[in-house]
């Protein structure tokens, strides 16, 4: 399969009243474009801080990471922040939507950051929120949402400027059992029908098992 992202020996630490706190410890570890992969592992262990890593939200204290050929953390600042809003898309446990903004006019924020044709914008974000489901939530506000909704206006913001992987942070993690497998079962569509990269940060086992691939963390290390 073609690599997509390659992390190659990535530390992570703080200084922390007055002691070294060490939580990545020389993790490496290949993507393939296409790749659904499941990241477990207890709380505490770097879960999130390697996801905040690979999509560029943090920048490691030693290592590096390959996207699509070209170590990203060489970028300026500026240069990251337009990688990720072109190349990556994220969802999180709270879908960090904008509670005054429309389902539409959340999913439609990462076009406006881009400057994309607003005919051409709106075109691509209803489409998306049909493809989610939301065809005819278009209009209400998160308020006016359940919880499985809104984390799918959240998945179609992701979506919007058609991102070569998607980062998700235990996107199940704040929804009951029903709702949270409807929501990993649209990811899990989303890496079949369009190919997109999936690296989903997960506790649910039964969940995890769907991925191609499940990466075990341990003590910041991969197990």
């Amino acid at each position: 399969m073609d690599e997509l992202l390659v992390a190659r020996n990535i530390t992570k630490s703080f200084n922390t009243n007055g002691q070294r706190l060490h939580i990545l410890n020389g993790i490496s570890l290949t993507i393939c474009r296409g790749e659904m992969i499941a990241v477990m592992g207890a709380s505490g262990v770097g879960k999130s801080t390697l996801l905040n890593i690979l999509g560029a939200l943090d920048r490691p204290t030693s290592g590096e990471v390959i996207f699509e050929g070209a170590d990203i953390f060489k970028k300026s600042d500026d240069e990251l922040a337009s990688l990720r809003n072109r190349k990556i898309g994220f969802v999180f446990q709270f879908h960090h939507l904008l509670p005054e903004f429309t389902a539409i006019e959340n999913t439609l924020m990462p076009a406006m950051i881009l400057r994309m044709d607003r005919k051409k914008a709106r075109d691509i974000a209803e489409k998306t929120l049909a493809d989610v489901g939301l065809s005819n939530r278009m209009t209400h506000r998160p308020g006016e949402l359940s919880g499985g909704e809104q984390q799918r206006v959240a998945i179609a913001r992701a979506l919007m400027t058609s991102p070569d992987i998607i980062l998700a942070d235990e996107p199940t993690g704040n929804l009951d059992t029903h709702t949270g497998e409807e929501v990993y079962s649209l990811l899990k569509k989303i890496n079949e029908v369009y190919g997109t990269t999936f690296v989903v940060v997960t506790h649910n086992e039964k969940l995890a098992a769907r991925a191609d691939r499940i990466i075990k963390m341990v003590d910041g290390q991969i197990a």
